[in-house]
């Protein structure tokens, strides 16, 4: 018995040249872009910190909510922490740093 072939499909269209792609449209005005909530940021409402300027109400620690400035902020990885959580969380690890290791025991 012998099988029908099956009908291929037309051959696509060659991809146009790069020059006949159209390019986006440039954003007029160029605020800055807030890294946490990825608006626009203004003069009358920027603060500066990791990676550019913020939104003051976006400045916050990412763990405890916390507003933080550039004295009291400490970065990780591109996000912001308070200098409490960061030391709980990227701190020194092991012995001597836990709870009830400073007890000492002798016989």
């Amino acid at each position: 018995v012998a099988e029908k072939p099956t009908p291929q499909p037309a051959a696509a269209a060659p991809a146009p040249a790069a020059s006949a792609v159209p390019k986006p449209k440039p954003k007029f005005g160029g605020a800055p872009q807030c890294p946490r909530c990825s608006k626009s940021v203004y003069a009358a409402e920027k603060v500066l910190g990791p990676g550019g300027d913020w939104h003051k109400m976006c400045l916050t620690c990412k763990t405890c909510n916390k507003n933080v400035d550039s004295t009291t902020l400490a970065e990780h990885a591109g996000e912001v922490y308070c200098k409490a959580c960061h030391g709980k969380h990227f701190g020194p690890k092991g012995f001597g740093f836990g709870g009830g290791s400073a007890i000492m025991h002798t016989q």
